[in-house]
């Protein structure tokens, strides 16, 4: 057997084995450092990427501004006065002198009542007062001259005393058949007819007072310290007509259901153009308060549900701030709670939250 062509074999199977296995070894080692330096650079952001990740928003710049803030309530016109008269006696009407929607002064006779006996139980009251007087006027003299005792004055005296009280119980009784307006205002309803018999408590007739006519609204129990005494109110009514009065009277106690409260004012109406039970809208003037003037689209909700909007906070991030809404306007909506100056977001403020990095666009005010 020849050694050499073995070892000849043997050094060329060596050497390949060299040359394969080894160039792969070099080739790994220099891919593992390129990966390194790649993911070295991916980690490495760019002045450019790290803009690209800003969401754009759009945002104005807003000032507060002082507002008259006033408490609006929708309520109703109401009568200052409504009355139904009664009957205190018992009688056939005789006499109607009014019909319904005259107006009345106050005295003025509603209803006429039969006086049947009451003229003669009046004579008979009157005559029976004359003789006490006589015999209280002998009982004083006799006594005077001692030929009557003391006690026959004081009976005579207790007997013209009791006359007295049936003249003027006669002279009531007369008086209740006439039944009179209290005060000024309008026949609201149909009268007792001629011939109607009316008994103790059955009504003549129902007068309402319409000047001055009272505002009636409900406040709800967030506005109501907002609102004082005297302080003057504006109102609107369904028919167009404006009205301008004063507070007369603010609730105590809330509507158990509701939780409002009642609050009233006085308004002058002399020519009786507004009615009874209108319907108004009450703008009761209140301090004035800072507010800003937003678009309503700026509102949005937070995860927990409050009312806000999202504002350029430092560094140009999103933040949610929450407002108190005081009025709207055909301008937009007024809010409260913000600083005095700041930028709100007016588009894209749905798109962000709270720490977003942003890109803000700025535009002016009513734009």
């Amino acid at each position: 057997m020849r050694p050499i062509p073995i070892l000849t074999a043997l050094l060329t199977v060596a050497v390949l084995f060299m040359l394969v296995f080894q160039r792969e070894m070099v080739r790994d080692f220099v891919g593992l450092g390129s990966d390194a330096e790649a993911a070295v650079e991916e980690d490495t952001p760019t002045e450019e990427t790290t803009d690209a990740s800003r969401i754009s928003v759009i945002a104005m710049r807003s000032a507060a501004q002082e507002i008259d803030s006033a408490v609006v309530v929708r309520g109703e016109t109401e009568a200052t006065r409504s009355v139904t008269l009664m009957s205190e006696a018992s009688g056939r009407v005789i006499a109607a002198p009014v019909a319904k929607g005259d107006a009345v002064a106050e005295g003025d006779v509603l209803c006429s009542l039969d006086p049947g006996t009451r003229e003669v139980a009046l004579k008979q009251a009157q005559a029976q007062l004359t003789e006490a007087e006589q015999n209280l006027n002998a009982a004083e003299k006799l006594s005077e001259g001692g030929f009557a005792a003391e006690t026959r004055v004081l009976s005579a005296r207790s007997a013209f005393e009791a006359a007295q009280s049936g003249v003027e119980q006669a002279e009531a009784a007369l008086d209740d058949l006439d039944i009179r307006a209290p005060f000024s205002g309008l026949i609201e309803d149909d009268p007792a007819e001629i011939g109607a018999l009316l008994q103790p408590g059955s009504p003549c007739a129902t007068v309402v007072q319409l000047d001055p006519l009272k505002l009636v609204g409900y406040v709800a129990e967030l506005d109501v310290n907002r609102v004082s005494m005297g302080a003057p109110v504006g109102a609107r009514l369904a028919t167009g007509d404006q009205v301008q009065g004063r507070i007369t009277f603010i609730g105590r106690a809330a509507d158990p259901v509701t939780r409002t409260f009642r609050v009233e004012a006085q308004v002058a109406n002399p020519d009786l153009a507004i009615r009874h039970g209108q319907t108004a809208e009450i703008l009761i003037q209140s301090a004035g308060r800072t507010a800003h003037l937003l678009p309503q689209s700026a509102l949005t909700l937070n995860d927990a549900g409050d009312l806000g909007v999202r504002v350029v906070g430092e560094g140009d991030v999103a933040r949610f701030m929450p407002v108190d809404l005081v009025r709207d306007s055909t301008d937009g909506v007024w809010v409260a709670g913000l600083p005095d100056e700041t930028a709100v977001i007016v588009v894209g403020q749905d798109y962000v939250i709270d720490g977003v990095a942003i890109d803000p666009t700025y535009r002016e005010s009513g734009t």
